[in-house]
């Protein structure tokens, strides 16, 4: 006769309180701090929260920005920023320098303000 095992019980890490609560003060206020708050009362990393957010469809990542604040700019949104300016296609560009596009970017479109 073969013995009976003990079937394993799964504990979830969160409870529908804890979801639904989650949920709610993350949709209320949509930032890292509501994040954080949420992970010291739960007693739950912050990657656990966040992770359960993205589960449940309400997430939204924090846009990344410099060390100055100002947004990212890839060298490829202004090489295309570029070649919309002048009306060519100008690929080879992203091999230049950011900050030799980003003058490049500005001296255009003080020349042609209008298609900016």
């Amino acid at each position: 006769m073969a013995t009976a095992t003990q079937a394993s019980v799964r504990v979830p890490n969160y409870t529908d309180a804890m979801v639904t609560r989650m949920v709610t003060e993350y949709t209320a206020s949509p930032s890292r701090d509501t994040v954080n708050a949420l992970a010291r009362e739960m007693n739950k990393n912050q990657r656990s929260i966040i992770a359960k957010l993205v589960r449940e469809g309400v997430y939204k990542a924090q846009e990344r920005t410099t060390k100055s604040g100002a947004p990212i700019v890839r060298k490829a949104e202004l090489v295309s920023e570029i070649a919309a300016l002048t009306g060519t296609s100008v690929d080879s560009l992203v091999k230049a320098s950011k900050a030799d596009l980003q003058r490049l970017v500005a001296a255009l479109q003080s020349i042609v303000p209008s298609a900016s």
